[in-house]
């Protein structure tokens, strides 16, 4: 076998190394985009789970969620709370959006978003208001979105509940008009 023989089995092998070597880090990208993903999945999960957990354990924050915020009583501290919750809610919305758009996270974790905030709590002058403010900071394609899916469906969401009975008790209060 001559020089140019072996060099040519040489690069043959060479080459077979290389696509073995690029097949082997697609598959450990591919691993660690489904682990990013689940991470984060996890992460926003665990938001809501805390507000849930909040909820049920802390009795002062459950009266919070379960006051009417369109009434006209609310004392300061409650215009507070609501604008800080409102702002809560909102951050927590733009990253799900994005994180959905961005193939990070499943759609999922916006659907539950959308469906709740679909009960009203932007009907109230609180949720209005406060739309007004971080409407600015998006770009044309999210506010359509938003504007679509949550303000013109919450009254439909909500009215929906009204007929069904479902528009009562401390979880729902807040969404009333």
């Amino acid at each position: 076998m001559s020089i140019l023989e072996l060099g040519a089995i040489g690069n043959f092998l060479a080459a077979g190394a290389t696509i073995g070597t690029l097949l082997y880090l697609a598959t450990q990208v591919r691993q660690n985009v489904e682990i990013a993903k689940a991470q984060f999945g996890h992460g926003l999960t665990q938001r809501l789970y805390d507000r849930y957990f909040l909820t049920a354990k802390d009795k002062e924050y459950a009266e919070f969620i379960g006051k009417d915020w369109s009434s006209e009583e609310l004392e300061a501290v409650d215009r507070v709370r609501i604008s800080t919750f409102t702002v809560m809610v909102f951050v927590d919305l733009f990253d799900v959006y994005d994180k959905v758009k961005q193939g990070l996270v499943d759609q999922k974790h916006l659907d539950i978003r959308v469906h709740m905030l679909q009960t009203g709590i932007f009907k109230s002058e609180h949720g209005k208001r406060s739309w007004l403010f971080w409407k600015a900071t998006r770009d044309q394609e999210f506010i359509e979105w938003f504007e679509r899916e949550i303000l013109h469906a919450s009254s439909k969401g909500f009215e929906n509940l009204k007929k069904e009975g479902l528009d009562q008790g401390p979880a729902l209060n807040f969404h009333r008009e």
